[in-house]
C-alpha cells in the first residue's frame, strides 16, 4: 500500500458494522481501532480501563459538569478529546487502519486518504443479529437497538457538526441486509481496492 488508507466505518446497532469493520481489516492487513484504543488512553492517563470505558461514547452530563473555555471537568469530554487525539496522531504517523465510529469521518476528513462508510440495515434483520449477540428476546432486542442507537446519534451530534447518518457525511451508506454481512463485506473491500487505485492513478 504505498498511500495511506484510513477507513471509517459508522454503524447502527445490529447492521453488523463491527462484523463488517473485522473483516476488512483482515482482508486487508490492516489494524483495526474499536473499543481496544480505550485501553491505550487509560494507559496515557494512568486510569483504570473499566471506569474509563463508563464514559465512553457518551455525551457529557450538562447538569453535572461545567465548561470554562477550553477547560473542562466532564470525564465524558476528556475522554472524547483523547481519543480524537489518539486519532489524529494515527492519521498523522501516515499509517493505514481501519476505525469503528469515535466520529472519525469528521475528525479525519481532511486526510486525502479517508474512505467513510456507514451500514445500515433493514429493521427485522438487525433485531435477529442483536438478539443472536446478546441472546435475547426479540422486546429486549428493540429496547437495546433503540436505546444503542440513541446513544450513537447523541453522542456524534454533540462532537461534530454533522448528522450521525447523514448520508452527505460519507462516501458510501449500504444497508448490510440483502448481500448479508460477510456479503456486504466482501463488496465494501472491492469497493476500498478500487478507491485504492484510483488514489495512486
Amino acid at each position: 500500500m504505498n498511500k495511506q488508507c484510513i477507513i471509517s466505518i459508522s454503524r447502527e446497532y445490529g447492521s453488523g458494522g463491527r462484523d463488517i469493520a473485522t473483516y476488512i481489516a483482515g482482508k486487508m492487513d490492516l489494524p483495526i481501532y474499536n473499543r481496544d484504543l480505550i485501553r491505550e488512553i487509560a494507559k496515557q492517563m494512568n486510569m483504570d480501563e473499566a471506569e474509563l470505558k463508563k464514559y465512553d461514547e457518551k455525551a457529557r452530563n450538562r447538569l453535572l459538569t461545567r465548561s470554562v473555555g477550553k477547560y473542562t471537568n466532564s470525564m465524558e469530554e476528556i475522554l472524547i478529546e483523547r481519543q480524537f487525539d489518539w486519532i489524529r496522531e494515527r492519521a498523522e504517523s501516515g499509517e493505514s487502519f481501519v476505525i469503528v465510529g469515535r466520529c472519525a469521518e469528521t475528525v479525519l476528513q481532511d486526510y486525502p486518504g479517508l474512505i467513510s462508510v456507514f451500514v445500515t440495515g433493514d429493521e427485522e434483520f438487525k433485531i435477529k443479529n442483536i438478539m443472536r449477540y446478546l441472546s435475547v428476546d426479540e422486546e429486549e432486542a428493540r429496547s437495546e437497538q433503540v436505546k444503542a442507537d440513541r446513544k450513537r446519534r447523541n453522542y456524534h451530534n454533540r462532537y461534530t457538526d454533522h448528522k450521525w447518518g447523514d448520508s452527505r457525511c460519507y462516501d458510501l451508506v449500504i444497508n448490510s441486509t440483502p448481500l448479508g454481512i460477510e456479503g456486504t463485506s466482501a463488496f465494501l473491500v472491492q469497493y476500498i481496492q478500487a478507491r485504492m487505485e484510483a488514489m495512486q492513478s
